[in-house]
């Protein structure tokens, strides 16, 4: 099924694939959202050419929004919504080449899955700001309403740097 959005000022299209649910459709929508702004670049599903594909993701590309990269990172976004194995972010955080790594959930246990998370990837790894858990509130898909976001308000997530 393809559902037509406005995310953001921009239209953006995003297919639910079979097995996929209409909330990750949503958490993928809702972080385009959130973080277009300030990766303008982003992108939802694009090959990147690694053992994994991202639900968003933003290039370093030269002069990519003005934003300066640490030395070397591929990629100044990468966003997984929905379930995600510890040992798939550990992997994204070491050998992924980000900056920026940046998970999307709704309604899960936040204290217990941040504890996973800490205890899973090394400090070196997550330290600075490089790993984020965005908790969507249980009832995100009725406070959308339609498929016009502008933008994100807060009381729709929990925001966590891990």
């Amino acid at each position: 099924m393809l559902y037509d959005f406005e995310l953001a000022g921009r239209r953006v299209r995003l297919w639910q694939r079979r097995g996929e649910s209409y909330g990750h459709v949503l958490m993928k929508a809702l972080g385009y959202a959130m973080f277009a702004p300030e990766y303008p670049g982003l992108e939802v599903e694009l090959p990147v050419g690694l053992r994994y594909k991202p639900d968003l993701v933003a290039l370093n590309d030269a002069g990519a929004g003005g934003r300066a990269a640490r030395a070397g990172a591929r990629f100044l976004f990468w966003g997984e919504c929905g379930m995600v194995s510890m040992r798939k972010v550990a992997w994204l955080l070491k050998h992924g080449d980000t900056e920026r790594l940046v998970l999307f959930k709704i309604d899960c246990g936040v204290t217990p899955y941040t504890r996973e998370l800490r205890d899973s990837v090394e400090p070196r790894y997550r330290g600075r700001g490089r790993l984020t858990l965005v908790n969507f509130a249980a009832d995100v898909a009725e406070r959308v309403g339609g498929r016009r976001v502008t933008q994100v308000p807060e009381s729709w997530y929990t925001k966590i740097d891990v």
